[in-house]
């Protein structure tokens, strides 16, 4: 089965079942600075979870695009990936666990959907403790479909109870799905919380019952809630008998260009196709986002250019000297833009961003023998320490790869002990990072937060008065205590020219014009002339909100009720955010 396929199967049952299909969201949550990617399909509904109505029902389907960067340097073996697909079915107070059980039991056993032999799968159920009783009712329903019980284990809540990375917020016991890949049980006890290999989990179904608070407090949700995800490649893996992700057709075209381009074998060099194909996928994905991140040595921008530099450095290591990075990524958007059309459309971003990357990286790999070699001039010894080597690699962006093979050149030696506990210091923070504490939406629902978001709508309205309707957002980051708004223009603004966005912005601000919102299906929203960046994640039935003759837009929400409390806007600094891209940060005084 090929990924389209999947993809396709997987919403059609759902659109069957009453579900609504809405489309991904951006890989960029919007106005969330506490998490620098999408990292599961459940991010862009968290209000919605917590009860906010969504416009298109209470019962919805998606195929979310995600991140994951906390792993990114096992990215190589067969199984990593930092960009994937998530397969989601949601319930938002509609249905709980006996449907939810009942769905994914008959998707992946139905000879119509999955057709899975159903003495291949297993599943977990919560065991329950002090804080949350054992889930009975998940294990009946299985045993109700015909699952025999040395194929239903109960595990402990660090296997079976999802909460977000933060620890705080919508909650619950979750059961998973397994797949036998048929290996020899690792032992007696062999089950699938095991990391012997022998059960791979395709499914998650998390039944969102609690809220747990900033004090480690459970309590009940307003409504239960059903969240579940199936990573899409890791299922075409299972469903044609792969050892690996990269043996499926998604990696086909691009693992024969670089055959062809270095003139060697996937099979002899794995690891550096492996992390080619992954890196740059995921890089072209981050690059073709309309939130506009560009390589950098802070946040997602710092993220995206680890990526690359990982990438070219194993382009080099297959002896790939010319510049093909567009070649490959024009393979990836081919493959994925009739899907996510956002890939054609800001196709020559994507290649101005990553030759431009290229040539830099280039001479810092310049820069980094220079510095080895002007390091190595004060050792007193014959041993360069980790340290030095993780300078190197965290200030300079020089892989320990090549000061490795330059420490072999020159008989010495590399504190890699050193370099290895600097490096998991290093990690353990940006595990951290990409972990975040997802609220949802805004960072918080706090009044500034509010007001600041109902702020966005005014300064793009301003924006486009002043130099036309084609400019438009192209990131939102809000926190309590400032905005920092990113759109498209040519050129630097003068003193002049933010005197006089600020000036019709608090025009509007002094109006003390309402807010309101409605909701309507998205093609009415376009011929009424809303504005809409994100709307995409959606689906058919919008938010709308209108602010009198000033601004009406597609957004989720919330806002202000009138404009007249937003108080007076300041611009504190304006920059350049990325090529053709400005950035303004402000505050509400």
């Amino acid at each position: 089965m090929k990924a389209e396929e999947l993809r396709e199967k997987y919403l059609k049952f759902f659109e069957s079942k009453g579900h609504k299909k809405i489309n991904s969201a951006s890989i960029v949550p919007e106005n969330d600075p506490t998490v620098l990617f999408t990292t599961a399909g459940m991010h862009p509904l968290v209000p919605f979870l917590l009860g906010e109505h969504h416009p298109s029902g209470n019962k919805l389907t998606d195929v979310q695009k995600c991140i994951r960067t906390s792993d990114i340097d096992e990215v190589g073996d067969a199984s990593h990936l930092t960009f994937f697909e998530m397969l989601g079915n949601w319930s938002l107070g509609a249905y709980f666990k006996e449907d939810a059980i009942k769905y994914s039991y008959e998707f992946l056993t139905s000879k119509e959907y999955l057709g899975i032999p159903k003495d291949k799968l297993y599943f977990t159920v919560f065991a329950g403790d002090d804080e949350a009783p054992r889930d009975e009712e998940s294990y009946q329903i299985w045993r109700s479909l015909g699952v025999e019980e040395d194929h239903l284990f109960y595990l402990p809540k660090e296997n079976n109870f999802w909460i977000l990375g933060s620890g705080i917020g919508p909650c619950g016991p979750d059961t998973e799905m397994f797949y036998d890949t048929g290996k020899e049980a690792c032992g007696p006890n062999c089950n699938p919380a095991c990391d012997c290999g022998k059960y791979l989990e395709i499914w998650n179904d998390v039944f969102m019952e609690f809220y747990k608070d900033e004090k480690g407090n459970l309590s009940k949700l307003a409504q239960k809630n059903v969240d579940t995800g199936m990573g899409l490649e890791r299922t075409i893996t299972v469903l044609n008998g792969y050892e690996s992700v990269y043996d499926s057709s998604i990696f086909a075209s691009i693992k024969k260009k670089l055959e062809e381009l270095s003139h060697m074998k996937y099979e002899d060099n794995k690891k550096s196709f492996r992390i080619i194909m992954d890196h740059l996928r995921t890089s072209t994905f981050i690059l073709a986002d309309d939130h506009g991140i560009t390589p950098s040595n802070v946040g997602a921008g710092y993220v995206l250019r680890r990526l690359l530099r990982r990438t070219i450095r194993h382009l080099k290591k297959l002896n790939i000297e010319e510049y093909v990075l567009n070649d490959l990524a024009s393979i990836y958007i081919e493959e994925y833009q009739d899907i996510y059309e956002e890939l054609k459309r800001n196709q020559e971003v994507v290649f101005h961003e990553l030759e431009k990357e290229y040539t830099k990286f280039s001479k810092t790999l310049k820069e980094g023998e220079r510095l080895f070699y002007k390091t190595i001039k004060h050792l007193e010894n014959n041993t360069l320490s980790g340290k030095d080597a993780f300078k190197l690699f965290d200030t300079f962006g020089f892989p320990i790869e090549m000061t490795l093979e330059l420490a072999h050149e020159n008989n010495l030696e590399v504190n890699i002990k050193e370099f290895e506990e600097a490096f998991k210091e290093h990690q353990e923070k940006s595990r951290t990072i990409d972990a975040g504490s997802f609220k949802g939406g805004l960072a918080d629902t706090s009044e500034n937060s509010i007001k600041y978001h109902t702020l966005a709508h005014l300064l793009l309205a301003t924006l486009q008065e002043i130099y036309g309707k084609d400019i438009y957002q192209k990131g939102c980051n809000i926190t309590p205590e400032r905005i920092r708004f990113d759109f498209n223009l040519d050129h630097k603004l003068s003193d002049e020219e933010k005197q006089k966005i600020e000036n019709r912005v608090n025009e509007m601000i002094k109006s003390n014009t309402p807010v309101t919102f409605e909701e309507i299906p998205y093609e009415k929203a376009k011929e009424e002339g809303a504005h809409g960046t994100f709307e995409n994640k959606y689906g058919e039935m919008v938010k709308v909100y209108t602010i009198g003759n000033l601004s009406k837009e597609i957004c989720g929400g919330p806002h202000v009720t009138n404009t007249g409390v937003l108080g007076h806007f300041k611009i504190i600094k304006e920059e350049s955010s990325s090529a053709g891209v400005r950035r303004i940060k402000g505050i509400l005084e």
